[in-house]
This record gives structure tokens, sequence and C-alpha cells, in this order.
């Protein structure tokens, strides 16, 4: 039989839906869900080192959703990685066939993939320290600003390597006044859709890990051993 979460309402399914597509195009890979206690979280991938010599940060989006009761009373349920355009196609159809938009929607995991990297890190559930807040204007034109960077730096038609380099220095360089933040942070911010509105992003910290959070969504930041000297 294969895994299942329900969603509370088609709004709720259209917020996943929307979700996954920003995470699609920045990066066509895999998703990871985590369900139990009546929540799932939503984990996608912006930013990941490429091989062990790549010292760039791993940056993560994390959205929750909250499940439907018939999905409550089953704790830790499932922790599965899957392809995110497979996802996305199962959501659309569920999309075109609602039919009463209050009721919960469930939807079946597709297979599931075993050979990514980054959904073997898990970030921790406590012991953040908050840290100062930073406006989303400015982590809005720090990441624009990186963007017309890689796009000035990176002519059509060279290899991957290379862009993944250029993207890597861009993305990889603190922001200026948050030095324990990447550009990267900024990025998956926008990328995502979690800069809007006047709220400011406020940022925790745990060992090596960083978060940003909006009323949007997550950023979670993983540093390279090297750079936890500040």
């Amino acid at each position: 039989m294969s895994q299942t979460f329900s969603l509370v309402d088609s709004l709720s399914l259209g917020d996943l839906q929307v979700f996954l597509s920003r995470a699609q195009r920045v990066e066509d890979g895999s998703v990871r869900l985590i369900a139990g206690s009546g929540v799932l979280a939503v984990y996608v991938a912006v930013l990941v080192p490429a091989g062990l010599l790549d010292q760039s940060p791993t940056v993560l989006g994390l959205r929750t959703f909250a499940l439907a009761a018939a999905d409550v009373t089953v704790p830790d349920s499932f922790d599965a990685v899957v392809p995110v355009r497979s996802l996305l196609e199962r959501l659309n159809r569920l999309q075109s066939g609602i039919i009463d938009p209050t009721a919960a929607v469930t939807v079946s995991l597709p297979m599931q993939v075993n050979t990514v990297t980054w959904a073997a890190i898990s970030p921790p559930r406590g012991g953040w320290k908050a840290l100062e807040s930073v406006e989303a204007s400015v982590l809005e034109a720090v990441a624009r600003s990186g963007i017309d960077e890689v796009a000035a730096a990176v002519p059509t038609g060279i290899g991957e390597q290379l862009v993944h380099r250029v993207r890597s220095e861009v993305w990889g360089q603190p922001i200026t006044g948050f030095e324990y933040v990447p550009a990267g942070a900024a990025f998956a911010g926008l990328s995502l859709g979690f800069l809007g509105g006047e709220e400011p992003i406020r940022i925790y910290e745990t060992g090596p890990w960083t978060r940003l959070t909006s009323p949007r969504g997550h950023i979670l930041v993983k540093r390279r051993a090297w750079s936890l000297q500040r």
C-alpha cells in the first residue's frame, strides 16, 4: 500500500502546489516530506554542495501544513523523499477534480528516491537562539543583486561545473551586517516567495545551523565546518 497524507482542504493543497512549483524552478529535483503529530513538514533544496571539496553552505526551504484529523493520530507516520515533478503532477490532478473546497484532500506519494544526500541532513528541533532580525527588503535587494551577478558571470553554453562554481561564490558570500547569513539564504527567500509582507525576517541560530523565519516559511542554512568561526 502506498503512503498517503491528507491536507485539511483545497486551499492547503493550492499552497503546497505553489511552494513546490517555485522550488522546481530553482531545482527540479526532490522534496522531503515528514508527517507526524498532525503536521506535514515539506523540505526543498535551494543550494547544496557539489561534493566533499565544495565549501558552499546547504540552503533548504521549509513549509509546514496541517494534516487532516485522520492523520493526527499517527505520530511520525513517514519520512519520505520523492521527485518534485511527480508529486506536483499528482497535486495538479487532484486540484482539477476538487468538488468541495472545504473537504480534506488525500495525496498518495510517488515512488521514493534514495540517492538525495541533502535529505539525510536534519536541522535540530530545539535550542535555537534568536539573533537580530533583518528587513525583507534587505534580503530581496541582496537576492536580486546576486541574480544579476550570476547572470553576468555565466554566459550561455558553458559547462555545468563552472556554472556551479560561480553560483557557489556568489551565494556563499556573507550579507553585509549579517555575516552569519550567506547571500544564498536571501536567494532562497525570494525564489520561494517568503519575503513578501512588511514584517521583518527573524533569524535564529544553533550550532552550524541558521534559520530565517517569515510568516510564509523558513530558510535553513547549514554552514560547512570551516565557516563556523565568525
